[in-house]
């Protein structure tokens, strides 16, 4: 069977969005409260160590005004002191690491542990807490390590286990005002690796060390948007209002980070419970007539005062697609974005659109010891004709890509009608052939490998293909200018944010089980588009 080199997965796999890439082959303007004490969402019960529950409740991830300095607040929220931190191996992994030192940790105590201890002490010069860092560099550059601007996944780990996953992301519905301008972002309580559990802060340069006040989400969101489509459809943003109050969004403004461009909306009222459709060719709406393109991209709704923007926003990322785009809510609290299914102008937004490749399988927190000792996943083709995963549009290739283990297909790359691929660790490279083998996996399953791992605790994966590519000429004022010359627009084909803390799924989360696609008919954000079973590597 499989030899004891496999284990070197385990029970720690986690998972940094790191931008690697593998190849595949046969072998409100309003603040909250302090948010930092509040339930995370997780059972204390199943993820505490010493008597104690270790919480990231800050994150300086894209600091102002161009600077450098990244932070990482972390306190016990839950639970005894600890005595000895490094006793109890705390520790921080996945987009940094860094191991605390045999140093006591208070309850009510907030430390933190920066990528540059001399420039945190020059910004925050009234800081009174415990300061730690630098944190490890970053193997493949032998330098500091840097928290992506794009996003990315830091564990907190008590004696080697999975302990939190805190994410964060500049793309909606995370919160713009943390990504460069001017905020840090605070945990709200709820599961930390979804959007939801954090907002922005609302002190400028935020406040390490010490409680937070937050913007509060506001009641209007931006909830459907359609693109403009030749001979179809002109284009139209709907806002819905979950408030029990009509709202006035007039001077609100709407803005496109695609066009970098934004609109004040020059009337409108959203209706308690209702719903309020903007046409995008109507200059009385918008000042003038404005062009959503189908190549998607991150549009914001932020609230005003006096015509300045007041920190309360809502935001929708459009796929790349001529369907419209939407939000709809999950049952855990969270929500998800995507292609409709049908556009519902006006009206409750009802399915996301979905396939032809699907996640079938997650395998993503391996039973130390078990008959399965390596994290995988697997996607399936649910269409009745063959999909080439290496496309061309206009003279350009690009392989389709899985975000979460950040992975691209290369040329040759099929999958039949019915057909399927596993993924798995790069690690485990010079071990394809004996897993094919053991695990009796058909020819005709392709075996793909990624640099990533899967996170523990749960994360968005999404598999998305390329929609369109534009080509820009060189700026010969602008060097700067000239960094992306040529941008891919993708469209989603399925995604999933699962979790260690679905109710029914627990036996996913270390026990000896997979996560396995039961539901096909929308994308698997719901825990009961899932099963917990016995692995099926391959099959």
């Amino acid at each position: 069977m499989l030899s004891k080199k496999w284990s070197i997965v385990g029970a720690v796999a986690t998972f940094a969005m790191a931008g690697l890439f593998s190849a595949c082959s046969d072998s409100s303007s309003s603040s909250g409260d302090d948010p930092k004490g509040e339930d995370s969402g997780y059972d204390q019960n199943s993820t505490e160590a010493g008597g104690a529950y270790v919480m990231i409740t800050e994150i300086m991830y894209n600091a102002p005004e161009n600077s450098a300095l990244e932070w990482v607040e972390l306190k016990i929220i839950g639970g005894s002191a600890m005595s000895d931190m490094q006793y109890f191996n705390l520790h921080l992994d996945g987009a940094v690491t860094y191991y605390f030192p045999a140093e006591p940790l208070d309850t009510n105590e907030y430390i933190v542990v920066t990528n540059d201890p001399d420039l945190f002490k020059k910004t925050y010069k009234d800081f009174k807490g415990r300061l730690f860092g630098p944190w490890e560099k970053d193997v493949k550059t032998d330098s500091i390590a840097k928290l992506s601007n794009e996003g990315d996944v830091i564990d907190v780990k008590l004696t080697g286990a999975g302990d939190v996953s805190c994410a964060f992301s500049k793309e909606p519905p995370w919160p713009s005002l943390a990504d460069g301008n001017g905020s840090s972002l605070v945990f709200v309580g709820g599961n930390p690796s979804q959007a939801s559990a954090w907002a922005a802060s609302k002190k400028e340069w935020g406040n390490p060390g010490a409680a937070d006040e937050y913007v509060s989400p506001i009641t209007v969101r931006l909830n459907e948007i359609q693109p403009f489509v030749l001979g179809t459809d002109k284009g139209w943003v709907e806002l819905y209002n979950s408030g029990d109050k009509e709202v006035d969004v007039t001077g609100w403004i709407f803005e496109s980070k695609y066009k970098q461009m934004s609109w004040t909306i020059k009337k409108g009222k959203v209706p308690a419970k209702g719903y309020l459709v903007l046409a995008t060719d109507d200059a009385s709406v918008f000042g003038e007539e404005i062009y959503l393109s189908s190549n998607g991209g991150s549009y914001y709704l932020y609230e005003t005062v006096g015509g300045k923007k007041t920190g309360g926003e809502s935001s929708l990322l459009l796929a790349a697609s001529n369907l419209s785009s939407g939000i709809i809510d999950v049952s855990d609290g969270s929500t998800a974005q995507g292609a409709m299914k049908k556009a519902t102008k006006g009206a409750a937004n009802e399915a996301l659109k979905v396939g032809p490749l699907f996640i079938d399988e997650i395998y993503y927190h391996p039973m130390e010891g078990g008959a399965v000792p390596f994290e995988f996943m697997e996607i399936v083709n649910k269409a009745d004709t063959a999909v080439n995963l290496y496309v061309t549009k206009k003279s350009k290739s690009k392989g389709w890509k899985v975000e979460g283990i950040n992975m691209e297909f290369t040329s040759g790359t099929i999958v039949p009608a019915g057909g399927r691929v596993l993924l798995l660790s790069d690690s485990l490279v010079k071990d394809t052939g004996a897993i094919r083998s053991d695990y009796k996996i058909a020819s005709d399953v392709q075996i793909c490998l990624y640099k990533g791992k899967l996170s523990n605790r749960g994360e968005t994966v999404a598999i998305k293909e390329p929609f369109d590519v534009v080509e820009r000429e060189p700026s010969e004022t602008d060097p700067a200018a000239n960094f992306a010359l040529v941008q891919w627009y993708y469209d989603w084909s399925d995604a999933t944010l699962y979790s260690d803390t679905w109710k029914g799924l627990e036996e996913a989360d270390g026990y000896g089980k997979s996560l396995q696609r039961t539901d096909y008919s929308t994308m698997g954000y719901e825990a009961s588009a899932w099963k917990a079973a016995e692995p099926t590597v391959g099959k």
